[in-house]
């Protein structure tokens, strides 16, 4: 589990393609102090796992279920990638929660100013995406914890602070980039219960006419 709060950020030493499998060579720093062999990392909220560890450099795998998925795959040489280690029990919840699993992409439509911030405009490319996301909710954005500030039809806008903007590789992305988008857990959870519980309601209704609260008004259920 992660908080959104980037630790430092990577760059792409070196990257191995084998059709839509990766192998990802990343430099860093900080992150490298207690970082050990197995570890999750947060690599732009992509949560993948430390396969090899150098005095400033480690290698993690992607599947291609990941690749497909994510914005991994547009990676080259020399790229800039934001790096978060897994929560530690005890450490201070600055964020929300992150569990590193990319629910799709978006495209940033937009980037400007105002005043002491700057404001990101973006369109996902899967609209079912949007029942997820509300103002003054929580969005992950290539690994970083944020607040939605507006939604419209097909897009939704998030506010950056000078610090975070220096410290993420959005200080890097322009109108046209992708970033990955990972949606708050509560939220899903809350639809998949919701779901799931009309789902279970439906199939409980068996051909013969019997539902589920004709059994529960006659003890059986």
């Amino acid at each position: 589990m992660f908080t959104g709060l980037v630790e430092e950020i990577g760059e792409m030493r070196q990257i191995g393609r084998k059709g839509e499998a990766m192998v990802l060579s990343i430099s860093a720093l900080r992150i490298m102090d207690d970082l050990k062999l197995g570890d999750s990392v947060a690599v732009n909220g992509v949560c993948l796992t430390a396969t090899t560890i150098g005095k400033s450099m480690f290698t993690v795998d992607v599947m291609p279920e990941t690749y497909r998925s994510t914005n991994l795959k547009e990676l080259q040489g020399g790229s800039k990638v934001n790096l978060e280690r897994a929560m530690a029990a005890g450490a201070r919840f600055g964020g929300h929660i992150v569990q590193g699993h990319v629910d799709g992409t978006g495209m940033i439509r937009s980037v400007h100013s105002d005043q002491n911030a700057v404001v990101y405009e973006i369109a996902p490319s899967n609209l079912d995406l949007f029942k997820y996301i509300l103002p003054k909710g929580s969005v992950t954005l290539d690994g970083i914890s944020l607040t939605v500030v507006k939604v419209n039809d097909s897009t939704f806008t998030v506010s950056i602070i000078p610090h975070t903007l220096a410290e993420t590789v959005l200080a890097y992305k322009k109108a046209g980039d992708t970033v990955n988008i990972e949606n708050d857990i509560l939220g899903k959870y809350v639809d998949h219960l919701l779901h799931y519980g009309s789902q279970g309601a439906a199939s409980k209704t068996s051909s013969s006419g019997i539902s589920h609260d004709y059994l529960s008004e006659h003890g059986f259920a």
